[in-house]
């Protein structure tokens, strides 16, 4: 009976029990002190609420909500963050054709710093390779030698 009635201790506060459960309920409070002391506790924190209210309700002057709806159809909207991606045909078309303009450039430049590395490996590179395993066979000298006669023909 301890837990029904902790369970429905507000429904009592505020009168929509009915008359039986009501009356089962204010039995056992007249034997259990623990679930007197939580509808004490209760009893205090609504009263607590009820001093938050204010005395008197306060009403806006005549007009108020009119002004301020004028006011607020008189505000020019401000830019926001999200407005930068609300970009307009034109600004679009110039923001594409600097991107690409800028990519052809770069494009250009990177071009042009490539046709002046070597094409082929270096003799250095190739006498290097001469120590690796793969040269130790018999063909592979051969093309040691092939190679570094294409090199000097370019």
């Amino acid at each position: 009976m301890h837990a029904v009635v902790m369970d429905s201790l507000e429904d009592y506060l505020s009168g929509a029990l009915e008359p039986e459960v009501e009356m089962a309920i204010e039995a056992h409070l007249k034997t259990c002190s623990a679930c007197r002391e939580e509808i004490r506790g209760m009893q205090n924190v609504s009263q607590l609420f009820v001093a938050l209210q204010p005395a008197e309700s306060v009403e806006p002057s005549m007009g108020f909500y009119a002004k301020v709806m004028r006011q607020v159809g008189e505000l020019s909207p401000r830019p926001s963050f999200a407005s930068l991606f609300t970009l307009d045909f034109a600004f679009g078309r110039r923001l594409v054709f600097t991107s690409l303009l800028t990519l052809a450039v770069l494009g250009t430049y990177l071009v042009s710093r490539e046709s002046l590395d070597p094409v082929g490996p270096t003799p250095d590179t190739i006498m290097a390779q001469q120590e690796s395993p793969a040269f130790y066979s018999a063909p592979a000298h051969d093309n040691m030698l092939v190679t570094l006669a294409a090199y000097e023909q370019h």
